[in-house]
């Protein structure tokens, strides 16, 4: 295994100027985002105890290879495990976390999904649901059916931790998180997995035993987390106390394994993965607006207090946190790269060969309300039912309207957005 870091003070260049200095994360960004409309919605899931502390988190679409009708949407619920659905966003099957290993361990918590095509297992070609669990710190494997369209986990009996080197490390929770997924040429497959609370990345490489999947890391990858500004002064993003700029939205280019990675509070950065290991150095795309504004941690508010007042001016567009990332690919060079800025409840997008900033758009009220608070996303451009120009999925951390619990309080809601995605063709 190779280590790649990168140096803690990083010069970097200002790539999109005109930002107002004191610009607030809700403050629109120099234009107008183009509103866009969900046709349906899943069901509410509640982060309360009566709903199974599920909340919903990143979603992922399965093609069906012989009945595109059949496609499923596999989302993340968190503590309340897998939720599955189909292209009417109606739920088809729940899956349940891991159980805790210890009467003091942490017990699963799925955070980002994504998927494998044709793996080999078994002696056969089988399509994948890759789960991080970031409770266990782990990976989790589930075998999409085609023929009952249902999941079954295969993940081998003794999957090693992700990051950690004992249990009393997973239970303080610096653990596997953000997840993209990639096929290499020569047919290996790897994710590539961020770890929460740090800025690392590790590369896995997936691999069958016993008709089961396992994993090994073959690469590790640390982001910056401080930065020297345009005008030589240092800064690094507020965090909470012992933690660093963690990573999220992770995305890998299926046809050029460029990998795009959110550092939440930092921007959007490009680096390629070739032969399971990170090439070169991670090139900054965007900064987050907030990029070199003063913030501390207060511990009366339990939350970083960030000076907008005294903005130098020096971030990009999107507004912290920087979260997820998926790729609407036209051609095998030509689509559009879309990210999620869930401080102002918008997302932008970018060429998805050259990075070039293409648009705008936030999902608004119609049929449904529309998304706030997004965490993942995931689309494809391939055809639906339902869904002429292909289907793009969004999570939604507000979802309204309220629902009053037993003391009167409105319940935490949160679900997923189905919209058609052909919008996105003229974002170029």
């Amino acid at each position: 295994m190779r280590r790649l870091l990168i140096p803690a003070a990083v010069v970097v260049p200002l790539l999109l100027a005109g930002v107002p200095a004191g610009a607030a994360p809700t403050r629109p960004g120099g234009d107008v985002p183009r509103p866009v409309r969900a046709a349906v919605e899943t069901p509410s899931l509640f982060d309360d105890a009566a709903g199974g502390d599920a909340d919903a988190d990143d979603p992922a679409i399965w093609i069906h290879p012989t009945d595109r009708a059949g496609s499923l949407v596999i989302a993340t619920a968190k503590n309340g495990g897998l939720r599955v659905y189909d292209l009417a966003a109606r739920e088809r099957q729940s899956i349940g976390t891991p159980a805790a290993p210890g009467p003091d361990d942490e017990a699963g918590r799925f955070n980002n999904v994504d998927l494998v095509s044709g793996f080999g297992l078994g002696g056969r070609r089988v399509d994948l649901a890759v789960v991080t669990d970031r409770g266990r710190d782990q990976l989790r494997f589930y075998r999409i059916d085609p023929a009952s369209r249902r999941l079954t986990d295969v993940t081998a009996p003794d999957v090693p931790f992700a990051f950690s080197r004992d249990q009393a490390e997973v239970n303080e929770q610096r653990t596997a998180y953000g997840l993209g997924t990639y096929t290499a040429p020569d047919g290996a497959v790897y994710a590539v997995v961020s770890r929460r609370s740090t800025p690392e990345v590790g590369v896995f490489r997936l691999v069958e035993r016993a008709g089961r999947v396992t994993y090994r890391r073959v690469d590790r990858l640390v982001l910056p987390s401080t930065f020297t500004l345009p005008d030589g002064s240092r800064w690094s993003p507020c965090t909470d106390p012992g933690d660093g700029p963690q990573v999220e939205g992770t995305v890998v280019d299926p046809d050029t394994g460029v990998v795009h990675l959110a550092q939440e509070k930092v921007g959007l950065w490009r680096i390629r993965l070739v032969d399971g290991r990170f090439r070169g150095a991670p090139q900054p795309v965007e900064r987050v607006r907030e990029y070199g504004v003063p913030a501390a941690y207060d511990a009366d508010e339990e939350d970083c207090v960030t000076d907008y007042a005294a903005d130098p001016g020096f971030g990009g567009r999107i507004a912290q946190d920087v979260e997820g990332l998926t790729i609407y690919r036209t051609g095998r060079s030509t689509g559009t790269l879309v990210v999620s800025s869930q401080g102002d409840d918008t997302f932008y997008t970018y060429d998805r060969r050259t990075d070039r900033p293409t648009g705008r758009f936030a999902v608004v009220d119609g049929r449904v309300d529309g998304s706030q608070e997004c965490d993942g996303a995931a689309v494809v451009s391939t055809p639906l039912p339902g869904y002429p120009g292909g289907l793009l999925v969004v999570h939604d951390g507000r979802n309204t309207p309220e629902t009053p619990g037993e003391d009167g309080e409105a319940r935490p809601d949160t679900n997923f957005k189905f919209l058609d995605a052909g919008f996105l063709a003229s974002h170029r």
